[in-house]
């Protein structure tokens, strides 16, 4: 045992960053080890990682109730700590390296306490990165996480000179005087999809891929082709909203790389075109989920019924809503990006596929006219609401899956 300064018991914080380091079973080993060290803070954030805890059994020990950056999660760990380290998993330790440098740039004071990241754990080549120059004066905490984590220490130990990640650069366009960010993606593989917040805008045919926006307007992807389709859906179509592409949340790949297979784990029938529309709830509210499924535990609460909008949506927040215990009426068209390796849908769900191109139709149809453009609603009869959907989506139908 290594103890603080105050002499007291040492207080350990831990932020842990997507679902595969839980899936592989490392986060539950580290959680163990480094209660040897301290009293141990465990904090997440991202929606696919609080699945991953969910289906890990790991929610009375991991803080899932906060929907933060890991950046945020660090910050607030720094008030309560006496070191906060970031667990994560990378596709390579290079591409770890490179998240660790993006969380260090977006902290507000870094050096408040050492900070370190632990950094594949599981793997051979697994290390320990120290990420502020705190982490490098307190060497004693590097020394004896390495110890009883069995994990190297970054050697020699970087050193920055700048809060400003290499990945991104930001500078006015020569030709067009516009603010151009070019954000450099690593770790990527040919044929992954490429996403920003959550949406895929495209695909790389290059291990090289870089995204370049224009006053806020994703306008190439070097080193892949772009799916315009993606970028509507991430500029909220004819709203035409700005993306700051220096600060999203961009990756390549799946949204959840493991196969983890969650408790009671349930078998999906798809049936044809009859239907039971009266086995819900007779009342309570609905959630609409267009192209958000990140955000959908907060989104659906206390939800009897969700809206899905689009394939992926749809059997992304599927798949959480079943931990949940909420049904979905899921409107796909058919036009899948396979973002994630399997998923599960809560029984007494309703996914409809409708002519290619009319999911997003659909959807901003029912939001209006069903909804009041509002994004959740409290009704009085649910069974009305499925058939008020059915009716919009009669002339568009192909098949419908109840599960």
């Amino acid at each position: 045992m290594f103890l603080p300064s105050n002499g007291l018991k040492m207080k350990v914080g831990l932020v842990i960053h997507g679902p595969e380091v839980i899936d592989s079973g490392e986060t539950k080993k580290v959680l163990e080890k480094l209660s040897f060290v301290g009293k141990v803070e465990a904090r997440l954030g991202g929606t696919m990682g609080k699945v991953a805890v969910l289906d890990a059994g790991l929610e009375n020990v991991i803080d899932i109730s906060r929907h933060q950056k890991p950046s945020t999660c660090i910050e607030s760990l720094f008030e309560i700590s006496d070191l906060v380290c970031l667990l994560n998993k990378g596709k390579t330790v290079e591409t770890g390296k490179v998240f660790g440098e993006m969380v260090y740039a977006r902290l507000r004071e870094p050096e408040m306490k050492p900070l370190i990241q632990i950094e594949s754990p599981g793997n051979t080549n697994g290390i320990l990165i120290p990420l502020n120059k705190k982490a490098k004066e307190y060497g004693e905490y590097l020394e004896k996480l390495s110890e009883i984590l069995g994990l190297p220490t970054e050697s020699p130990l970087p050193l920055r000179n700048s809060r400003v990640p290499n990945s991104v650069l930001v500078e006015n366009c020569p030709v067009t005087g516009k603010i151009q960010v070019i954000r450099k993606l690593s770790g990527v593989f040919p044929g992954e999809k490429i996403l920003v917040n959550g949406i895929v805008i495209g695909k790389a045919f290059s291990s090289k891929v870089s995204i370049v926006s224009e006053n806020g307007f994703i306008v190439a992807i070097e080193g892949g082709e772009i799916k315009e389709h993606g970028l509507e859906k991430l500029h909220n179509y004819e709203k035409r909203d700005p993306v700051d592409l220096a600060k999203a949340w961009v990756k390549s790949g799946d949204l959840r790389r493991g196969n983890s297979f969650p408790p009671q784990a349930r078998k999906l029938k798809a049936h044809g075109r009859g239907l039971s529309l009266s086995s819900r709830p007779a009342a309570g509210r609905v959630v609409f989920i267009d192209h958000a499924a990140e955000d959908t535990f907060e989104l659906a609460g206390d939800a009897k019924l969700a809206v899905t909008v689009g394939d992926d949506t749809t059997a992304i927040a599927g798949d959480i809503l079943s931990r949940l215990g909420i049904p979905i009426l899921g409107i796909t068209d058919g036009d899948c990006d396979k973002l994630t390796c399997r998923t599960e849908i809560f029984p007494g769900s309703i996914v409809l596929r409708l002519a290619a191109g009319n999911d997003d139709i659909l959807g901003k149809k029912l939001k209006q006219e069903l909804l009041r453009g509002e994004n959740s609603a409290v009704l009085k009869d649910i069974s009305s609401f499925k058939e008020d959907v059915m009716k919009l989506a009669e002339p568009f139908i192909e098949t419908i899956f109840e599960y």
